[in-house]
C-alpha cells in the first residue's frame, strides 16, 4: 500500500517574495517624446501610479517559476491516461525544428515573396492531411479542435444557405464531446441528440427517427467517444446523405485509424483534426493549439481565407474567394504547431503512421484485459485507442466513487483518467494509453488500479481523503468553477 505522505507546501504567488527596490531587469528609458505620448495616449487615460508589479531579483524569479512548473503533472513527467483528451508524447525532434531561427523567427507580415518556404510547408501539410483523411482541401487556420468544429459547421451552414436553406437542426450522438453541441449552437442550429445502441454504436433506429430535410449535418467521431468503431458507419452515411445532410467527422479519435482507413472513404464530407491528439504537437496549458479542417470538393469554395495555392513553382495566399466564410484568426493559423505536425508526418512516413494506430489500439486492448474483471466494462467488445470502464460496482459495494479512485491514483504517481464521461456510462473512467507507453508502464498503471480496488474494500476512508502526496489536497472542483475568486494587490 502507498503510504499517506504529507503534501508538499503550496508555492505562494510571486508577490509573496516582493521587496521594494529589488530588480532583475531595468528597461531603458522611453525614447518617445512626451508630445507624442500626449497625442497617442491622452493624460486622462494614463495611470496615476505605476502598476503594482512584484519587485524581485532574478534568482528568486527563476526559482519561483521552476518550482511552480514542478507542481504540475505533465506527459514528460509520467503516464497521463486522460481519455478523449489524448495527452500524447511530443517528440523533441519536432520541437527542435520549430525552434530553428529560420522557422521560429519568421514574421507573418513579411512580404509574401519572403514567405515562400513557409507557404510551401503549409501547402505540403495540407496535402498530407488531405491524403490521410480522404479530403480534397484543407485549411490550417483554426486555432484548436473546438475552433475547427465551429469552422466546419459554419462551412456546412454556408453550403446549405447557398442552396436556398441553411436548415435548422444539427444531430449529435449522446456520447459526443461537449464541444459538438456547443459548436452547433454557435452556428445557430438546434442541437438534437441521437441515442446509442446496446453495442455502443449510434442507434440506426434513433437516427432514422431524428432525420428530416431540416437536418443540416450529423456530427460524429469514428471510433466514437466510447472508444468503439461505428459498425454501421456506411448505413449512417447513406441515411444522412439521403435527406441532403452532411456528415461531419470530429477528428478527436483519428489516432486509432490513421493510415488504415480514411474518414472521406467512410462517407464524411468535412473533418477537423486535433494536431495534439494525432500528430504529436503540444496540448493544454493555455498555449497554442491547432484544429485544421478538411472538406470534400463541394464544400471547398467555403473554406476560410486565405488558402495557399501553388502556381507553377511558386506559392501564394489566395484571398479572392467570394463564397468563403471569411477569416478566422490573425494571419494563417498557429504556424509552429503546424511545423511540428509536418515533422511528425515526414519522420514517420505512411508505415510509421500505421504503426502509431496499431500500437495505440494494442495498448488500449491490453489494459482492458488487465482491468475488466475488476472494473465493469459496459461494452464488452474490442476497443480501439481508448476505452470506458465503470466504477459503479465499487461505489455500490463500498461507497467509493470514481472521483475517489482517480484522486487516489495520484498517490501512485499517475495522472487520473477522465472521470464521468461519457455521461451514458455511470461512474465512468475513460482511459487512453496512446501508442508510446511501454508494457512496463501499462502494467504498473493496471497494478495501481487493482490495488486501489482492494483499498476500496478494506479501507474506503483512505480513498475519500486522497490524494496525500500532491501539493494540493482534495478540493471542491465544482465549487471552484462556479465561484471563481481572484485577488491581486491593490493599486491605483
Amino acid at each position: 500500500m502507498v503510504e499517506k505522505i504529507p503534501g508538499r507546501p503550496i508555492e505562494p504567488a510571486i508577490y509573496a517574495y516582493s521587496k521594494k527596490g529589488r530588480r532583475c531587469y531595468r528597461p531603458p528609458e522611453s525614447d518617445v517624446p512626451t508630445r507624442l505620448l500626449d497625442e497617442l495616449l491622452p493624460p486622462e487615460l494614463r495611470r496615476k501610479n505605476p502598476p503594482a508589479l512584484p519587485e524581485v531579483d532574478e534568482p528568486t524569479l527563476v526559482r519561483h517559476y521552476v518550482r511552480v512548473s514542478q507542481l504540475n503533472h505533465c506527459i514528460d513527467v509520467g503516464f497521463y491516461p486522460l481519455g478523449s483528451c489524448t495527452m500524447k508524447y511530443n517528440p523533441k525532434l519536432a520541437d527542435a525544428v520549430a525552434a530553428l531561427p529560420g522557422v521560429n523567427d519568421l514574421h507573418p507580415l513579411l512580404p509574401e515573396g519572403m514567405l515562400r518556404p513557409a507557404l510551401e510547408l503549409m501547402h505540403e501539410l495540407e496535402g498530407y492531411f488531405s491524403e490521410i483523411c480522404g479530403m480534397d482541401r484543407f485549411t490550417l487556420q483554426p486555432a484548436a479542435g473546438a475552433h475547427g468544429e465551429f469552422t466546419a459547421i459554419k462551412m456546412i451552414r454556408a453550403y446549405h444557405k447557398a442552396r436556398g436553406n441553411p436548415r435548422r437542426v444539427l444531430l449529435v450522438p449522446d456520447s459526443a464531446h461537449g464541444t459538438n453541441p456547443a459548436s452547433g449552437s454557435m452556428c445557430s442550429y438546434e442541437v438534437v441528440e441521437v441515442a446509442s445502441d446496446e453495442r455502443g454504436n449510434v442507434s440506426v433506429e434513433s437516427l432514422k427517427e431524428k432525420l428530416s430535410e431540416d437536418v443540416a449535418a450529423l456530427m460524429l467521431t469514428n471510433p466514437n467517444t466510447l472508444g468503439l468503431f461505428e459498425e454501421n458507419i456506411g448505413e449512417v452515411a447513406e441515411l444522412v446523405h439521403a435527406v441532403g445532410g452532411q456528415l461531419y467527422y470530429d477528428g478527436a479519435n483519428l489516432n486509432a485509424i490513421m493510415g488504415r482507413i480514411r474518414p472521406g472513404d467512410m462517407g464524411f464530407d468535412a473533418v477537423h483534426l486535433n494536431l495534439h491528439k494525432t500528430f504529436g504537437t503540444p496540448h493544454g496549458g493555455g498555449g497554442p493549439g491547432a484544429g485544421p479542417v478538411g472538406v470534400k470538393e463541394h464544400l471547398a469554395k467555403f473554406l476560410p481565407v486565405p488558402i495557399v495555392e501553388k502556381d507553377g513553382e511558386t506559392y501564394r495566399l489566395d484571398y479572392d474567394r467570394p463564397s468563403s466564410i471569411g477569416k478566422l484568426v490573425a494571419f494563417y493559423g498557429h504556424f509552429l504547431v503546424s511545423v511540428r505536425a509536418y515533422v511528425y508526418i515526414r519522420y514517420l512516413g505512411l508505415e510509421g503512421l500505421r504503426a502509431v494506430s496499431a500500437h495505440s489500439v494494442l495498448n488500449a486492448n491490453y489494459l482492458v484485459g488487465l482491468l475488466k474483471d475488476v472494473f465493469h466494462l459496459p461494452f464488452d467488445r474490442r476497443c480501439m485507442h481508448e476505452f470506458v470502464l465503470s466504477g459503479k460496482a465499487q461505489k455500490d459495494a463500498h461507497g467509493v466513487a470514481t472521483l475517489d479512485i482517480s484522486k487516489r491514483i495520484i498517490d501512485y504517481g499517475f495522472h487520473p483518467p477522465t472521470n464521468y464521461f461519457p455521461l451514458i456510462v455511470p461512474e465512468a473512467l475513460m482511459i487512453e494509453p496512446t501508442e508510446t507507453e511501454t508494457k512496463d508502464t501499462l502494467d504498473a498503471f493496471a497494478a495501481a488500479l487493482l490495488a486501489i480496488d482492494k483499498e476500496a474494500a478494506e479501507e474506503p476512508a483512505l480513498l475519500h481523503g486522497a490524494p496525500y502526496s500532491a501539493p494540493v489536497r482534495r478540493v471542491d472542483e465544482a465549487r471552484a468553477v462556479r465561484q471563481l475568486n481572484v485577488s491581486w494587490p491593490e493599486q491605483q
